[in-house]
């Protein structure tokens, strides 16, 4: 099985990191392609023209940022069972737990390589067991 994954991320950097951790998590399917987005905005448009299979998403970016991007996507059917992986430095508890409540996961910036790469098999595995389930 081969997947596609979007990272929605303002900081460059961090977007080397996200995908640098992608490619070299060692997943149970291939990474076919890594798509990129700068805000929530580039992120849907590429939701709209793309196969998508995961997303990793930052909360704080500008123009839209990433809980407008994913509500958005969670009311769109065609975007809606998409796995998405929240990577932020959020500290607010209930902000946390809306995120997780929705079946997202969540990932504390700075974040380490190896927190990443369970999180995404994790959602990986989610997502297969509900389509074989």
């Amino acid at each position: 099985m081969k997947i596609n994954v979007l990272i929605v991320e303002d900081d460059a950097a961090m977007r080397v990191v996200l995908r640098s951790t992608v490619l070299s998590a060692d997943l149970d399917v291939e990474v076919d392609e890594i798509f990129e987005a700068e805000n929530g905005k580039e992120g849907l448009e590429i939701l709209e023209k793309e196969k998508v299979d995961m997303m990793l998403v930052d909360i704080y970016m500008p123009i839209m940022d990433g809980l407008e991007m994913l509500d958005y996507a969670r009311d769109h059917p065609e975007m809606s069972d998409i796995p998405a992986i929240v990577v932020s430095s959020e500290n607010n508890e209930d902000r946390i737990d809306a995120i997780l409540r929705q079946g997202m996961g969540f990932v504390h910036k700075p974040l380490t390589h190896l927190l990443l790469k369970d999180k995404i098999s994790e959602m990986i595995n989610t997502k297969r067991s509900g389509e074989t389930g």
